[in-house]
């Protein structure tokens, strides 16, 4: 059974830091590509961040490149998101995705086959 638990989110001043890991469970996690999305309150849910199971090609929102970085321990069966110089618009709750076995189409929310709970990142003005 496949398993994503979203951890590290909180409540941040405006230009600092947080760390989300998406701790993995029930597949080969070295075979998935793997991202990050959020979610605003009343707003669609939006994509944030993708790593392939390569390691390679990564992708980011325009809203968050140069702020944000993902990265992916396989030896930890974990994903990462890096978010520095934290904005206000950067709150929402923070969803890991996984995109299936070798995945190497594209990165929109229809392509995920497993999300997390999700985690709460609230930025301060």
């Amino acid at each position: 059974q496949v398993q994503l638990v979203e951890s590290g989110g909180g409540l941040v001043r405006t230009g600092g830091s947080l760390r989300l890991s998406c701790a993995t469970s029930g597949f080969t996690f070295s075979s998935y590509t793997m991202g990050w999305f959020r979610q605003a309150p009343g707003k669609k849910r939006e994509f944030v961040s993708v790593i392939y199971w390569t390691g390679e090609p990564i992708y980011y929102a325009d809203s968050v490149q140069g702020r944000f970085t993902i990265t992916k321990d396989d030896a930890k069966n974990t994903v990462y998101l890096q978010m520095n110089n934290l904005k206000p618009e950067d709150t929402a709750v923070y969803y890991c995705a996984s995109y299936g076995e070798l995945w190497a189409g594209a990165y929109s929310s229809e392509k995920v086959d497993d999300w997390g709970q999700g985690t709460q990142v609230t930025v301060s003005s």
